[in-house]
């Protein structure tokens, strides 16, 4: 059993990272996961996903006090546009997840970081100005498909999925970004639990219970790490910060990558 001290830190510097952020760090949890504890692929993602699931179940009642929780609730049509899409999306990335051979979830995992290492450089560097891109039917539509799409991407890297649910809150509905932080915390939970039941019908699920102190240690070093990580947000200059996690998520994906 690995010493609890180095868990918390592990997930503290993950929480860290992702709170420069405005994320649970969940994505590059995940990189540690495997290359610093040796986890298979699978066990990985089904650890990351309960250490989210926790991180992000904490997080949305921290901030209440900056965006009301009625505030939210009044975006009520917004919520069920995204999860009638991610509810699906959740089930069948979980899905696809547990059916993959071992070396082809590593591939996919590791093309999956460099895509939210893209995302990550595209949303901060634009100009993200709350205007819906489309309305009407057409929104509703576009929403189904992100919300799909997205938590496929989610479930299959045990992610909440916010690195790619606030941009899309911000551009296709016109959300301002605080806003679609907790938006993005509220589609999440649910479509989390949805993934967890998924995961629960195959044998690998069994890694939790045999892990329960990790994941309990990793969540808490994590939940630190989000917390000091979202003080630091006004200190560290985003023109350093981003393509120094942008370069952590490459050569993470590299290196998972390598483990394949």
């Amino acid at each position: 059993m690995v010493g609890w001290p180095r868990i918390v830190l592990a997930g503290a510097i993950g929480g860290i990272v992702g709170g420069l952020i405005g994320l649970g760090g969940a994505e590059f949890r995940l990189p540690l996961l495997i290359g610093m504890f040796g986890f298979a692929a699978l066990d990985a993602v089904i650890l990351n996903k309960a250490t989210s699931l926790i991180v992000v179940a904490t997080a949305l009642p921290f901030r209440a006090g900056t965006v009301p929780l009625d505030q939210v609730l009044a975006e009520w049509p917004i919520i069920l546009n995204l999860l009638a899409g991610s509810l699906l999306g959740a089930w069948i990335g979980a899905g696809l997840a547990v059916r993959m051979k071992s070396r082809t979830l590593y591939r996919v995992l590791a093309g999956l970081l460099v895509l939210i290492a893209a995302v990550l450089a595209l949303s901060h560097s634009m100009s993200l100005a709350p205007a819906a891109l489309i309305t009407g039917p057409a929104q509703i539509v576009a929403g189904l498909v992100a919300g799909f799409g997205i938590d496929i991407v989610a479930s299959l890297m045990g992610v909440a999925g916010g690195e790619l649910l606030i941009p899309t809150l911000v551009l296709l509905f016109g959300i301002d970004l605080k806003l679609a932080g907790s938006l993005s915390l509220a589609i999440s939970l649910p479509t989390m639990l949805v993934g967890f039941a998924r995961y629960s019908r195959d044998d690998s699920f069994t890694v939790l219970a045999r892990n329960q102190g990790f994941v309990l240690f990793m969540a808490l070093g994590s939940v630190i790490g989000v917390a000091i990580g979202g003080q630091l947000l006004g200190i560290v200059s985003e023109v350093v910060l981003l393509p120094v996690l942008v370069s952590i998520l490459l050569v993470s994906s590299v290196k998972v990558w390598r483990h394949g």
